[in-house]
């Protein structure tokens, strides 16, 4: 008698089969023919990533920080939820979406390109279910593009962490602010900003 695969297993089993990866340009095609259409996908290692679940709890959370690093460094130079080009290895198979990216220049002053880790800032990700993804992928991507700063707002954990120095894919500085912690962002070290500011 045939014996039936547990859920476990047939999810193990469905992760080893071959995937589809993704190239910029293909997405870009995809895009044309309305296929995406109604979908927010974010593209990260060739993979697309579906970023509509996010839920209630991360959308405060965005809210919350936007509006405390607007009243720092001005409407104009902070962004939500926009795409950015990193490293150039990493471009052809990567197109990440920050939740919220800082320029250090208007964001009035860019034309169709994308913003470079040059002209960032800042960089911040919520996690909330996503804190794997953020801490090892996203950060290797982001320190291999030389961004200078990096932040995960982890909600589980109710901290804020703040990675600096990108060397090669890491960071060799990483400080986890906690409530009753303040926060010194790089490009305003004498505007410091309270942890439990960034949390709902």
């Amino acid at each position: 008698m045939p014996q039936l695969l547990t859920t476990q297993a047939t999810s193990t089993a469905l992760l080893e089969l071959p995937r589809k990866k993704w190239n910029r340009a293909e997405v870009r095609m995809l895009e044309t023919t309305g296929v995406l259409d109604g979908q927010h996908l974010e593209l990260i290692e060739g993979e697309l990533l579906n970023k509509m679940g996010k839920g209630w709890l991360h959308v405060l959370a965005t809210s919350k920080i936007l509006q405390v690093l607007i009243e720092l460094f001005g409407v104009s130079y902070v962004v939500s939820e926009a795409p950015i080009d990193l490293a150039s290895d990493d471009n052809l198979v990567n197109e990440p979406e920050p939740d919220i990216i800082v320029l250090n220049r208007p964001k009035t002053q860019f034309g169709p390109a994308l913003p470079t880790p040059q002209d960032l800032h800042l960089v911040v990700e919520v996690a909330n279910t996503s804190l794997n993804l953020d801490l090892r992928v996203k950060a290797r991507l982001y320190a291999r593009s030389g961004i200078i700063e990096y932040w995960i707002v982890d909600l589980n954990a109710r901290q804020v962490l703040v990675m600096r120095q990108p060397e090669g894919d890491r960071y060799r500085l990483m400080t986890a602010y906690s409530i009753g912690e303040n926060i010194s962002p790089l490009a305003k070290p004498d505007s410091p900003i309270a942890a439990a500011a960034l949390l709902p």
